[in-house]
């Protein structure tokens, strides 16, 4: 690992030289020397100059477990990261981990997935170094029954990580957060349980980072947009990434303590679909229209329609805006 001598470079606040780097670790010089090496094949910036050593001028936009945990302070969440250059899907991979013992709080991040998917069996685009494609491993004290609102409080915690950097979320019941009408941010959760259990949740959660209108496929190009695009710049992602790591510890934290009550709170307050005239579309073809009054305590969507309220579990449709009539 090159690690200890990124540290040194950090520290040093300047130049500090390979002898000196090699007396500290106790290594060769040449040890040392290679462990710059490989720093900068990661895309670390690191000049050095005669008789001053070497210097780190900046480092890489990269999803890898040192920079992700750099400075991240949180209690559980992201204690223990895993890093992929490429899976097919992070929860699939998670999951397996999940079945092996893995710990509460363990994150699995990939720079790219290849069948990756959303809710109802959807694909979701996943291209490698525009976007964070992470899942996160809970092993919950609640029922079974409460898990379906960690897709939620997933996505209150990705509102939260987007307040830090100025912007404003939309959230579409049950999970998507959207922009002008179009996908930023896709969350699925599954889970493994027993009657009286919960063995363990599984949150995916993928993000439209940096990802510029041309780079998404022409079927996706109106219907999808990026944090990049919103904000009119490209964010950093590894800053992103610890942020939403913090706001979902934090969030989880109260969970365990004081249940859901505050999530769905927060929810609400992020929330476009409330008040909106919607039709839902049932997967055995049944469709029906009516407004969005809110979310019950189990976070499911109420309707009030011609005939009355009606009560829309996640998971059982999709949610569209209702269609003007010119």
């Amino acid at each position: 690992m090159s690690s200890d001598v990124l540290e040194l470079l950090r520290a040093a606040g300047g130049y500090i030289s390979g002898e000196k780097m090699a007396e500290r670790l106790g290594v060769t010089r040449a040890a040392v020397w290679k462990k710059i090496a490989a720093l900068r094949n990661a895309g670390y910036d690191i000049s050095s100059a005669p008789r001053s050593g070497y210097v780190l001028r900046s480092a890489p936009d990269r999803l890898i477990e040192t920079e992700i945990r750099r400075n991240l302070d949180t209690r559980l969440i992201g204690q223990k990261i895993i890093c992929y250059d490429a899976v097919d899907s992070t929860n699939l991979v998670l999951k397996d981990l999940a079945r092996a013992g893995a710990e509460d709080g363990t994150v699995v991040v990939a720079d790219s997935q290849g069948t990756g998917r959303g809710r109802m069996e959807r694909a979701f685009f996943s291209p490698p170094g525009k976007g964070i494609w992470a899942s996160i491993l809970l092993r919950p004290t609640f029922l079974p029954q409460d898990a379906p609102k960690c897709t939620l409080m997933a996505a209150v915690a990705v509102a939260r990580a987007m307040e830090r950097f100025g912007l404003r979320a939309a959230i579409k019941w049950p999970n998507d957060i959207m922009h002008d009408g179009r996908k930023l941010v896709g969350i699925l959760t599954e889970m493994s349980a027993e009657m009286d259990r919960v063995n363990y949740v599984v949150i995916g959660v993928g993000i439209n980072v940096n990802i510029a209108p041309e780079d998404f496929p022409e079927e996706l190009r109106t219907i999808a947009t990026s944090l990049m695009q919103m904000k009119g710049e490209p964010l950093p992602r590894v800053v992103f990434l610890q942020e939403l790591l913090r706001a979902l510890d934090e969030l989880y934290a109260d969970v365990q303590s004081e249940g859901f009550a505050p999530v769905l709170a927060a929810w609400r307050e992020y929330a476009v679909t409330l008040g909106q005239t919607v039709r839902v579309i049932a997967p055995a073809g049944e469709e029906f229209e009516g407004v969005a009054a809110d979310i019950d305590a189990e976070g499911a969507l109420l309707i009030d329609t011609a005939q009355g309220r009606r009560r829309v579990l996640a998971g059982d449709v999709s949610i569209r805006p209702k269609k003007c009539v010119s």
